[in-house]
């Protein structure tokens, strides 16, 4: 083996300073581009969430002023839940606050109560028909907007009086 001068070295140096940079350089750009596709699938998720949670019609109900707005309120105040109940022969029924709810349940816990039954008018037909990716995109955008608001008023059943405003459904 032969000894190298100090010039030899200092070469022999910056070829493995540089051997080690650019396979540092190669492993980062590999994380860094993982995570930017992970970040653009998590933001395509949430624009469908957000693009399904407009065509459901989910703030018309469970936005307070939504609907009357022409849906322009700021996504800050979307889907909060309302104080106005909904009558009819299954009681009242108001529009809970989604936000608070998916705080509080996970993303399995979601598809599931979305599969399960419901008290109308929640079309919970249509929540019954979604596709569970949907379902997850949906809940990823609610979990997004993180809890804000206060619960809904609890449902009453049939013959109670409510306190505040409620949109009557007529008897079939």
């Amino acid at each position: 083996m032969r000894s190298l001068g100090v010039s030899g070295r200092v070469a022999q140096a910056m070829v493995v300073a540089l051997a080690v940079a650019t396979t540092s350089a190669g492993v980062q750009a590999q994380s860094t581009s993982a995570a930017g596709k992970q970040r653009a699938g998590s933001s395509q998720a949430l624009e469908r969430g957000r693009y399904l949670v407009m065509i459901g019609g989910c703030n018309d109900c469970h936005t307070p002023g939504f609907a009357v707005s022409g849906g322009k309120l700021p996504e800050k105040d979307w889907l909060v839940g309302d104080s106005v109940g909904f009558s009819g022969p299954w009681g009242i029924t108001y529009a809970s606050n989604l936000r608070l709810l998916v705080s509080n349940m996970t993303q399995q816990d979601w598809i599931k109560r979305a599969h399960s039954e419901m008290r109308p008018p929640m079309p919970a037909p249509s929540l019954h028909h979604m596709h569970e990716d949907d379902l997850k995109a949906v809940y990823r955008f609610i979990a997004s907007l993180g809890p804000a608001g206060k619960p809904a008023p609890q449902y009453l059943p049939p013959g109670s009086k409510p306190t505040g405003p409620v949109v009557v459904f007529p008897t079939p």
